[in-house]
């Protein structure tokens, strides 16, 4: 666009020719774009990028030792307005200068300061030189509106004197004893390394034959007992059958015992019982037999008897009338008279029953018959 004016990031833009706030001499833009009216103001561009500035510089210590001394700064134009405005004041036109005059002025604090040190501190304390060389600077590099990021001391050398090597010379020669130390200390290890090495190894090549020993010794075994493990698991084998057979043989003898008291002891026993249940039954019903015979021969006798009776009775009566019997006190003494008989039967009933009860408890006796036989 005609008129507007753009910076790059690390630009300022630089507008003259009209009012700018404050006393500020001219408008300062930084980050956006403006307008410029042309011929009426004048644009320009300022850098505020990081800029470098090598020093190499002959300084002379507090001992009066010449030493060279090299150095780098790093700085840029401030980013505040005030600090753009004096750097544009002093180096637009010339930014190149920038450098050239950082160089100046650091190379000048430089002698200043390493004047106040000894060689020693300088080389002990180089860190200590830059911060007081930056701190020195500071305040002056602010009013030409520059800012230092940094400085680093490259390199200090005393031009082929040899103060630095002498004074480095303890402390090689500390360094070369402690390097010998070292070696030799890296030597005797090595050496006992090696050592160590070689006793390993002899232990284990005897222990590799010891392992190759017993080895062979186990195998050897194993083929031993593997020659013997044919025969032993064969006499093993039958011995196994052996006790299986006998084991075997006493369980079918016992089975067979078993068989034997089922089959003959116990139906023998039963047999025996039955016989001895049978025979006790019978002598049971004999006795019962022989009771209930002489208990009906009795009764039967006594039927017997009793049946015979009347005529009993009528053959006495009938035995009195063929007798010459006088009644002297009519009905009545017949009654006595009937009444004796009766009695008279009854006498015989009970006198034959007795003996027939004595005849049956006692044995028989032989008698003979008619025929001249004896019988019972």
């Amino acid at each position: 666009m005609l008129g507007y004016k753009v910076p790059a990031p690390d630009e300022a833009l630089l507008i003259s020719g009209g009012r700018a706030k404050g006393n500020a001499p001219f408008r300062v833009v930084t980050g956006h774009g403006a307008f410029v009216i042309p011929f009426f103001r004048k644009a320009r561009f300022l850098t505020l990028a990081m800029c470098e500035s090598e020093v190499a510089e002959k300084c002379v210590t507090q001992q009066g030792i010449t030493l060279n001394v090299r150095a780098v700064i790093a700085f840029k134009v401030g980013n505040d307005t005030e600090s753009i405005i004096s750097a544009a004041q002093r180096f637009l036109s010339e930014q190149d200068q920038m450098s050239v005059l950082t160089g100046r002025i650091f190379a000048g604090h430089l002698r200043s300061i390493i004047g106040s040190m000894t060689v020693e501190q300088i080389i002990r304390e180089r860190q200590k030189l830059a911060t007081e060389v930056l701190d020195g600077s500071k305040e002056e590099m602010a009013r030409i509106g520059l800012a230092v990021d940094a400085l680093q001391i490259q390199s200090i050398d005393d031009d082929g004197l040899g103060y630095i090597n002498a004074m480095s010379a303890p402390h090689n020669a500390a360094i070369q004893q402690q390097a010998q130390i070292a070696q030799a200390q890296a030597n005797q290890a090595a050496a006992e390394a090696e050592q160590e090495s070689q006793r390993k190894q002899a232990e284990f090549a005897r222990e590799t034959a010891i392992v190759k020993a017993q080895y062979k010794a186990e195998v050897d075994k194993a083929q031993a007992q593997a020659a013997q493990a044919g025969p032993l698991a064969e006499a093993q084998a039958q011995r196994e059958v052996l006790e299986m057979k006998t084991e075997l043989a006493q369980r079918a003898a016992e089975l067979r015992q078993q068989e034997l008291v089922a089959e003959v002891v116990k139906p023998a026993e039963a047999e025996a019982e039955r016989v001895r249940i049978m025979a006790v039954a019978d002598a049971e019903k004999m006795k019962i037999l022989a009771e209930a015979a002489a208990s009906h021969k009795r009764v039967a006798l006594d039927k017997a008897l009793i049946d015979q009776l009347p005529q009993i009775v009528e053959k006495a009566a009938l035995g009195l009338s063929n007798s010459n019997l006088t009644v002297l006190n009519g009905a009545e003494g017949l009654g006595q008279v009937a009444a004796g008989l009766v009695s008279q039967g009854l006498a015989i009933y009970e006198a034959l029953r007795g003996d027939i009860v004595e005849y049956d408890d006692a044995p028989p006796v032989p008698t003979n018959n008619d025929a001249g036989h004896v019988s019972l």
